[in-house]
């Protein structure tokens, strides 16, 4: 008779307990504006363009992110068909990788099953980590390949004979960060062993050859994407990836509010929701006793979190999902700190999961709200019916948040109005019309005898102070916070 190990019945219900947090329903909410559409929209148009290489907005090249969340959701696309489940699939299944990876590496560190199953359970149940397994962006991929570059080397570390595989894996994982996000991929996972080496005064572990063959198969993997990028494209590709997306986010603020010296102090803990007290707690214990307690493993999670943190708080763009990297590491320690008061406190446990099955309650009342949801984070229902009931033949005009999931929906050409707006325009190259002036938005009304817009309510007055003698100005439905209206050059009737 085979016998079931006690770890691997852990790992049947953290990847069954997995997939009713992170996948199951998927199909049940349209992809959102503005950020998952961008994606799924780039992918599509990839596959029309047959190019497997270059990514592909609006039918232009565009080089905000790198290959690899495009060739996942093509390959996503191409199974299950181009749809929201099939868009959230990958980002799902990396989830559910993630939670694994953190039990394997709790029982490296702990040697105790309870441990990485506590730890594992956080992080699962942890709400941002949650909507990030259930949204389309390269964050969870990129966090889970760093999660799984560092698993590998504390493997090959704490496993002296499985060095070679360790760091090995080490490497492949770390390129695939890069491909997934940019070179920041590699800094985080490098930097963290490098200091971790330091302080236990060890760095003659990571000088052998299998570091060599490491870094060979990280160049192999990382590099080919990026030289066929800057040899097809040179100046445009460097400027808008180097530039505008990496070093410019580091000296300016793509969100102003967001640039705060406690915005990532705020999130680390606020975003571990419903395990924040927890966590508060936790790492206030693990820092003042970590001079008391320097294990192996204690050393790791405190140079993995500080690497984290000491890359993004300089830079003044800031996002809670750039620290997505460290919740891994959050959940460890407060795995260990909750494993431990439970011994002194046994109804902590029950309350434990308790509090974090209650997350999922939240959850599924949410999903099981979707119909009245949809409708304000999607533009899916106002584009079905633009589609449906009239002839749209030339642009349609769109707020700036509508513009990506107008695009997606209709696979119409888009344009953007932004009249008397405070915001800038978008931060990363959109080759489309974006009109900032009355007079630029008239020239263009003119050139084409209809056309249908969907706007926010604010854009509203922008076009009605067009009516009159030229425009003629007719509301057609209103579709939660979406307005969908139609525009009449009269000159031309």
């Amino acid at each position: 008779m085979i016998k079931i190990t006690k770890q691997t019945r852990h790992i049947v219900v953290l990847i069954f307990l997995s997939y009713l947090f992170f996948m199951l329903g998927n199909s049940l909410l349209s992809l959102t504006s503005p950020d998952e559409v961008f994606y799924a929209q780039t992918a599509k148009e990839m596959a029309k363009h047959h190019s497997w290489v270059t990514p592909y907005l609006f039918d232009e090249p565009q080089f905000e992110k790198p290959i690899f969340l495009y060739w996942l959701l093509w390959f996503a696309f191409m199974l299950f068909g181009v749809s929201s489940f099939g868009a959230r699939f990958f980002p799902a299944l990396f989830a559910i990788l993630g939670v694994i990876a953190v039990y394997l590496l709790a029982v490296l560190g702990f040697r105790d099953n309870k441990k990485a199953f506590m730890s594992a359970f956080i992080l699962m149940s942890a709400g941002f980590y949650i909507g990030l397994a259930r949204t389309v962006f390269t964050d969870m991929i990129f966090t889970v390949f760093i999660l799984l570059a560092l698993v590998s080397f504390f493997w090959g570390y704490s496993c002296r004979e499985k060095k070679m595989l360790g760091i090995l894996l080490f490497f492949i994982f770390s390129g695939l960060a890069v491909l997934t996000k940019g070179p920041i991929g590699f800094l985080i996972s490098f930097l963290t062993i490098v200091l971790f080496l330091l302080v236990k005064n060890d760095l003659k572990f990571l000088l052998c050859r299998y570091s060599l063959w490491g870094v060979i198969v990280f160049l192999g993997i990382s590099l080919p994407w990026y030289i066929i990028m800057i040899q097809k494209y040179g100046h445009d590709f460097t400027h808008e990836f180097f530039y505008n997306d990496h070093f410019r986010r580091i000296i300016e603020a793509e969100h102003k509010r967001y640039d705060t010296w406690y915005f990532y102090l705020f999130s680390m803990i606020a975003y571990m929701f419903p395990w924040s007290l927890f966590v508060l707690m936790a790492m206030i214990y693990f820092f003042r006793n970590l001079k008391h307690d320097f294990s192996a493993i204690n050393v790791f999670l405190a140079c993995w979190i500080s690497v984290v943190f000491c890359i993004f708080q300089p830079a003044h763009s800031k996002l809670s999902s750039y620290i997505l990297p460290l919740f891994p590491a959050l959940a460890i320690i407060t795995g260990n700190f909750v494993c431990n008061k439970m011994s002194l406190e046994p109804k902590i446990q029950r309350n434990s999961y308790l509090l974090a099955f209650s997350i999922f309650v939240v959850l599924w009342v949410i999903l099981f709200m979707h119909s009245y949801i949809d409708p304000y984070v999607s533009s899916k229902l106002s584009a079905e019916y633009l589609l449906k009931n009239y002839k749209v033949e030339s642009y349609i005009l769109c707020s700036k948040p509508f513009v990506r999931g107008v695009r997606y929906y209709t696979d119409k050409p888009v344009a953007v109005v932004n009249i008397h707006s405070t915001e800038d325009n978008f931060f990363s190259l959109h080759p489309i019309p974006y009109f900032h002036s009355k007079e630029e938005l008239v020239e263009f009304l003119k050139k084409q005898p209809v056309t249908y817009c969907i706007l926010k309510k604010s854009s509203i007055d922008e076009i009605k102070s067009l009516a009159g003698k030229e425009f003629n100005f007719t509301l057609l439905k209103a579709v939660g916070n979406q307005y969908i209206f139609v525009v009449s050059f009269l000159r031309n009737l």
